[in-house]
């Protein structure tokens, strides 16, 4: 069956330009957050510091780890049962696993695993290799690793064909699920090319990662195997903030009304 994930998205964290908020009030919102895709029943989550912006390219502060471990140990507090994934943003892969590995989460998200994008960040280069031993190391194989294909908000140094990027993530980067994402956050995919990346993942899941609107449910959940969706879950429709009970519990209402029959 194709999996619904919602992402919970955290305000500035301290040592970030806008943050106002302490970790204490952080983790309770997320917790909060986290108790309303639980009884929507939604499958997974995603914790992300999606309010830190400017993000580093890489290396996030210690304060940064420090703040999202304490969020991330309130949202498996309140809800064991819900599997979690980590997203430090904007691509420091290392901090989400170690992050993952303390609170015991079940995935990681990373936007640039292999090759290398432009970036409002500047120029990220993936780092599978030293991600994939430190996973070992950790005895963590079971953190899966979620990698984008062309991440959004960015832009390739050189052009490459999509089914190529795919089957090197897949093949040479081991990533365990490809996530497709539109230009921009909120941003729809593109159906092709969402078709070309399912056929080139083999055997790996291809999940939606940007866009997703109810009236697209059916036709993407027939290209795919689940969606991940952060802005459809908000009152206004716009990334960031808290989750609205509402507008969670219609989505996967229609989440399941469109799922194929197993």
């Amino acid at each position: 069956m194709p999996r619904l994930v919602g992402v919970l998205h955290l305000p500035p964290l301290p040592g970030s330009p806008r943050a106002r908020q302490s970790v204490a009030d952080l983790a309770r919102a997320a917790a909060r957050d986290a108790r309303i895709l639980r009884a929507a029943g939604y499958d997974h989550a995603v914790l992300e510091n999606f309010g830190d912006a400017p993000f580093f390219k890489h290396d996030v502060p210690a304060i940064t780890i420090a703040a999202m471990t304490a969020c991330a140990l309130a949202v498996r507090d309140a809800c064991p049962e819900l599997p979690l994934g980590i997203n430090v943003l904007r691509n420091d892969a290392a901090a989400a696993l170690a992050i993952a590995v303390a609170v015991g989460a079940a995935a990681i998200r990373v936007n640039v695993l292999s090759g290398a994008r432009v970036t409002d960040q500047g120029v990220i280069e993936g780092r599978a290799a030293e991600l994939l031993r430190l996973r070992h190391d950790l005895a963590a194989d079971h953190v899966q690793i979620w990698a984008d294909v062309a991440v959004k908000h960015s832009a390739p140094l050189a052009g490459r064909d999509i089914v190529d990027e795919t089957r090197d993530l897949v093949l040479r980067a081991l990533a365990d699920a490809v996530l497709v994402t539109g230009a921009g956050t909120g941003e729809a995919v593109d159906p092709a090319r969402l078709r070309l990346v399912r056929a080139a993942a083999g055997d790996a899941p291809v999940l939606v990662a940007s866009g997703a609107t109810i009236p697209a449910l059916p036709e993407l959940l027939k290209l795919c195997d689940g969606v991940i969706v952060g802005s459809a879950l908000r009152a206004d429709g716009r990334a960031g903030g808290s989750i609205d009970e509402a507008a969670a519990g219609r989505f996967a209402d229609a989440f399941r009304a469109a799922c194929p029959l197993a």
